[in-house]
């Protein structure tokens, strides 16, 4: 039975599509991903269409010598091909094209259709390859990480001498900051002022001048009504209300009394 249909796929390569061995068969139905179908114990085909001779991977570029060479030792000195730079497509430049254009003469657009179709010029392709250096293959024999640290020096931890190093800079710094605070206190010394100094920066205060006024206000307007019976109770009424206002509302201190606060 397996023979059978082993010979039966041989023979209709559409056993495994979508129709199977009836309805319509085409050949562009074979390279089709979506109507072919997996087959028991294989992987799905994608339709591609691979010649018998044809070998999957990548070549390899570096010859070693194979087994023989293993054998005898291998090579210290292995030159490694340098990566391949893709092939960059120039795009044209319009922008050259336009202003030749006009430099000739032409401006309508049939005068630059021809324009264009007679002249190409193409544009400075500026990548990020140009800027790189390029780097070699790394060898397989390179190793990565961190290098190892090198041992604790135990003789100079016995001796003290880290300690005898700090204290040695300790008081380094200790020296450059005491003569630099002997030189501050030379270089600055106490300035005295004297009459003639006092009295170019000090100013004697002056009243301001009083408002103008004309002088029939001035001399002959008195208040048509006094109710304070004279000066000193005037006085001891204002101050009374100065300090009556303490506790009142208002920004002049005429309204009710605040509740005391806790």
């Amino acid at each position: 039975m397996a023979t059978q249909v082993r010979g039966i796929q041989d023979e209709k390569p559409w056993f495994y599509t979508a129709t199977g061995l009836l309805g319509d068969k085409r050949d562009t139905m074979l390279d089709n991903q979506l109507l072919l179908r997996p087959e028991l114990g294989r992987p799905l085909e994608r339709g591609y269409s691979v010649p018998k001779s044809f070998t999957f991977g990548r070549p390899n570029g570096l010859k070693d010598g194979g087994a023989s060479e293993a054998l005898r030792g291998w090579t210290s000195s292995i030159t490694l091909p340098l990566h391949r730079q893709k092939e960059l497509k120039t795009e044209r430049d319009f922008i050259g094209l336009n202003k030749a254009a006009v430099q000739a003469g032409l401006i309508s657009a049939p005068e630059q259709y021809h324009f264009r179709a007679s002249h190409d010029v193409r544009r400075n392709v500026a990548t990020e390859e140009k800027s790189k250096t390029r780097s070699r293959r790394l060898p397989p024999t390179m190793v990565f990480g961190i290098s190892t640290r090198p041992s604790t020096p135990v003789f100079d931890l016995l001796e003290h001498k880290y300690q005898d190093k700090w204290l040695a800079e300790r008081r380094a710094a200790d020296l450059a900051k005491r003569k630099n605070e002997q030189d501050t206190k030379r270089t600055t010394g106490k300035v005295y002022e004297t009459r003639a100094s006092l009295l170019r920066t000090y100013q004697n205060p002056v009243e301001p001048a009083p408002l103008w006024q004309m002088p029939r206000f001035s001399r002959n307007a008195h208040p048509h009504l006094e109710t304070f019976r004279n000066d000193n109770l005037k006085t001891s009424a204002f101050k009374h209300h100065e300090s009556d206002g303490i506790s009142r509302k208002g920004a002049f201190a005429h309204g009710i009394y605040e509740p005391a606060k806790s």
